[in-house]
């Protein structure tokens, strides 16, 4: 039987103005399944509910309907907010502070000993990264170096579920490339990762589910490699135009666009990727390039978001 570390059900936020005399509908009929001991992607363009969403699963936002668990107790729990972390996507730290002495202020707010800190503070550290910074002031630190000790603080006290928001925005390749091995090892201890991030490739390469948001609605839900299977497409390139080559196509595959030499097919199975080959070959083409692809996390993003328009 799977546990889930977020449960949600009919969730769903109303903003009221009563001097503008008008609603503004948040989120609306959410329903979440999120595994434990999984990396799920939450995504969805600027203003689909991201953030309101992640604000009432923390306890900060009231819901005006629905309902919600986190490790099957309600978040009005004690005990189960002390097994979250977060990182906001816009945070601000106590600049005068040293990384050290941020991380053991957090840690004490927390309920964390001095004994654990003194053994957290170090290890949480490394992780991200700043270890040679420890004694370094915030107020030295660049964006990505804040970004890194936002992280620090958000796994200090050993949560069982992170809820990353936009973990990655301030950081370059190579420590970005740090934050997926650190969610990937938090994954290995049986961590819960909850990620909202618009960098869809790193998304991709750690999630294993996603839901995609638009206007406070999910428009897709799931494991990604269910999702992401649909019809192989392939792109193809002819020394010449060919007008018989692509009715030939049309014969056996959609034909999705066509420029010139160049034009992209869809087949319905990847064992109809060589027939389509022969077909052009068979009718003359001369091919130059030929290369069949899967769709990405990007291409299925952008695909929902502007069917939901």
């Amino acid at each position: 039987m799977t546990s889930y570390a977020i449960e949600t059900h009919q969730l769903r936020k109303v903003y009221r103005s009563l001097w503008r005399r008008q609603t503004v509908v948040a989120v609306e009929s959410l329903d979440l399944k999120v595994p434990a001991g999984s990396v799920f992607g939450f995504l969805g363009p600027n203003g689909a509910g991201k953030t309101t969403t992640i604000m009432m699963l923390l306890g900060n936002v009231y819901p005006t309907s629905g309902s919600f668990r986190i490790f099957g107790r309600p978040i009005t729990d004690m005990g189960v907010r002390r097994r979250i972390g977060f990182l906001p996507e816009k945070f601000q730290f106590h600049d005068l502070l040293t990384a050290e002495e941020l991380l053991w202020f957090h840690g004490r707010l927390t309920g964390m000993d001095r004994h654990t800190l003194a053994r957290r503070v170090p290890e949480v550290l490394e992780q991200v990264g700043l270890r040679e910074r420890a004694r370094s002031r915030v107020r030295e630190f660049s964006k990505g170096m804040q970004q890194r000790l936002g992280i620090a603080q958000a796994i200090l006290h050993d949560p069982d579920l992170i809820i990353l928001d936009e973990p990655t925005s301030a950081l370059d390749p190579l420590g970005r490339r740090d934050v997926r091995d650190l969610i990937l090892h938090l994954k290995s201890r049986g961590k819960t990762v909850f990620l909202n991030s618009h960098l869809l490739s790193e998304v991709e390469m750690v999630c294993d589910e996603v839901a995609i948001l638009r206007a406070g609605r999910v428009q897709r839900q799931g494991d990604l490699e269910t999702l992401l299977q649909v019809h192989p497409v392939v792109d193809v390139e002819l020394r010449t135009p060919s007008e018989q080559v692509l009715q030939a196509v049309r014969e056996v595959a959609t034909l999705l666009s066509a420029n010139g030499t160049r034009f992209s097919a869809e087949v319905q199975d990847e064992s109809d990727i060589p027939v389509l080959a022969r077909r052009i070959v068979e009718a003359g083409g001369e091919l130059m390039r030929f290369a069949p692809r899967r769709e990405s996390l990007e291409d299925l993003f952008v695909r929902v978001v502007e069917e939901a328009k």
